[in-house]
C-alpha cells in the first residue's frame, strides 16, 4: 500500500473512532435522562460550574437549593414561567419554531443577540448537561438532549425538574431556594406578584439578584402578570 493509502486508512480509523465516541456520549446522556425520569437530579452541569466560580473567592461556598415536588409549587409561578419563557410549552414537542424565527428576526434587526427563542425543554437540556457557551456544537447537543427529554419524560416531569434546577441568583438554584432567598417564604406560598417577579429574573438571575430594584424588572413583571391568565401549564 502506498503512503496515500496508509494515510487514508488512518484517517478512516480516526473518523470511525470519533463517531464511536460521539455515539457512546449520546448513550451516556440518554442513560442519565432515562434515570432522571424517576430519580430527582441532585446536581447539574450549571450548578457545578457556578459552584466552582463561587469557590474561587470562597473555598467554603455552597449552593442554595432544595428539591420540592411539583404539587407543592405555587400555581402562580407555574403560570408566570410559562407566560414569560414558553407560552406554547404544553403544545410543542421541544421547539417553538415560530419563536425561534421571531428571535432570529429580532437579533438581525438589533445587530446583536437580544433574544434566544429557547423553550423550557431546551433550557432544561442546557442546564442539566451543558455550559453557558453559545457555540454551534452546544446548540446541536442541546437539540439532541431536548428530543430525549420530550420523548422520555412527560411535560409535567420536564416542568418539575426545570423549576427545581434553574438558576435564580448568585448560587441560588430552584424555586424553593429562590422563594426563601428573595421573599422568605416557601415555594407553595408565592403570590402572583412574587411569582411574576421571579419569572422575570430567569434570563439574568445573577444580575437581578444584585440589582433587585432594576426598573426593567418592574416592567417585565407587569407584562408577565398580564399574560399569566392565558398561560397553560401541565
Amino acid at each position: 500500500m502506498n503512503r496515500l493509502g496508509v494515510w487514508a486508512q488512518r484517517l478512516k480509523r480516526l473518523v470511525l473512532g470519533f463517531v464511536a465516541l460521539l455515539l457512546l456520549y449520546q448513550l451516556w446522556l440518554f442513560g442519565w435522562v432515562l434515570w432522571w425520569n424517576w430519580v430527582n437530579p441532585d446536581t447539574t452541569r450549571f450548578m457545578n460550574i457556578r459552584l466552582d466560580e463561587l469557590r474561587v473567592k470562597d473555598p467554603q461556598a455552597r449552593l442554595q437549593k432544595q428539591w420540592v415536588d411539583y404539587e407543592k409549587i405555587s400555581v402562580h409561578l407555574k403560570h408566570a414561567l410559562v407566560a414569560a419563557e414558553d407560552a406554547k410549552f404544553v403544545d410543542h414537542e421541544g421547539f417553538d419554531w415560530e419563536g425561534i424565527q421571531h428571535a432570529l428576526e429580532k437579533n438581525q434587526k438589533k445587530g446583536r443577540v437580544v433574544a434566544g427563542g429557547s423553550t423550557i425543554s431546551q433550557q432544561l437540556a442546557k442546564n442539566l448537561f451543558l455550559t453557558p457557551s453559545k457555540t454551534p456544537w452546544r446548540k446541536a447537543q442541546e437539540a439532541i438532549i431536548t428530543l430525549m427529554l420530550e420523548t422520555l419524560w412527560s411535560k409535567q416531569r420536564i416542568f418539575e425538574v426545570y423549576l427545581n434546577v434553574i438558576e435564580w441568583g448568585n448560587g441560588v438554584f430552584g424555586v424553593e431556594a429562590a422563594a426563601r432567598h428573595y421573599y422568605g417564604v416557601s415555594a407553595t406560598q408565592l403570590s402572583r406578584q412574587q411569582a411574576a417577579r421571579l419569572a422575570g429574573m430567569v434570563p439574568s438571575p445573577r444580575f437581578y439578584d444584585s440589582n433587585r430594584n432594576a426598573p426593567g424588572l418592574a416592567r417585565k413583571t407587569a407584562i408577565i402578570l398580564g399574560r399569566m391568565p392565558a398561560a397553560d401549564v401541565p
